[in-house]
């Protein structure tokens, strides 16, 4: 089997070159369960866990009881911060959690080889002539991913360094820029096509690898 090719396109969306992708990265074995694995551990990263509630013995208050045990005809009770009292506490209340999971580095690493394999697949990835871009231009941009002429949403992989290129594609509907360090595998699986200059996708091979 060949190995995957990408096209390099300059700032109008014409393709100058090929350039050949690695093929142990670009040309992987695509495994769901991986991909499936370390997304839902992406998402469970990025939740804050911070929500919280009083107990009963947290609420202020309560500390007397309400009336005698006996006596009153009403039911016997010994504070009103008790669940049922309005006021009260709450019965199980949530506690700040992490709701990390753990992937083993092997396993995260096939299942971004495997993202981008799917993606190399159906020719939805292709490389960005950072030179070509002299300014930030929005229109540029625009008329790069138009004249490419793939599907939307679209991930742009550039360098920290490559600002000029950052700031012409970030205010573009639907288009996600990220740093090599920054790329997730739920960030691939949600783009229909991604584009990356030669540096940062140098960076990806390596993270991926």
């Amino acid at each position: 089997m060949p190995a995957p090719k990408a096209p390099m396109l300059d700032a109008s969306g014409k393709r100058s070159k090929d350039v050949t992708l690695t093929e142990d990265v670009f040309g992987a074995d695509v495994r769901p369960h991986l991909i499936h694995e370390t997304v839902r551990a992406e998402a469970a990263a990025a939740r804050s866990g911070t929500q919280a509630a009083k107990s009963r013995g947290l609420v202020a208050g309560g500390r007397a009881k309400p009336w005698r045990q006996k006596g009153t005809g009403r039911a016997r009770a010994g504070t009103t911060r008790a669940p049922q009292w309005t006021g009260g506490g709450v019965a199980f209340p949530p506690r700040p959690r992490s709701y990390r999971l753990k992937v083993n580095r092997k396993a995260r690493r096939s299942a971004l080889r495997g993202a981008l394999s799917a993606l190399a697949g159906r020719s939805a990835i292709a490389v960005i002539d950072a030179s070509s871009f002299k300014e930030p231009s929005t229109r540029a941009a625009a008329d790069l991913v138009g004249g490419w002429g793939k599907e939307l949403p679209l991930v742009v992989i550039v360098q920290p360094d490559e600002e000029v290129v950052a700031k012409s594609f970030r205010n573009l509907d639907r288009v996600l820029v990220l740093e090599p360090s920054e790329v997730e595998v739920g960030a691939l699986v949600w783009a229909r096509s991604v584009l990356a200059t030669e540096d940062a996708l140098d960076r990806v091979k390596e993270l991926a690898s």
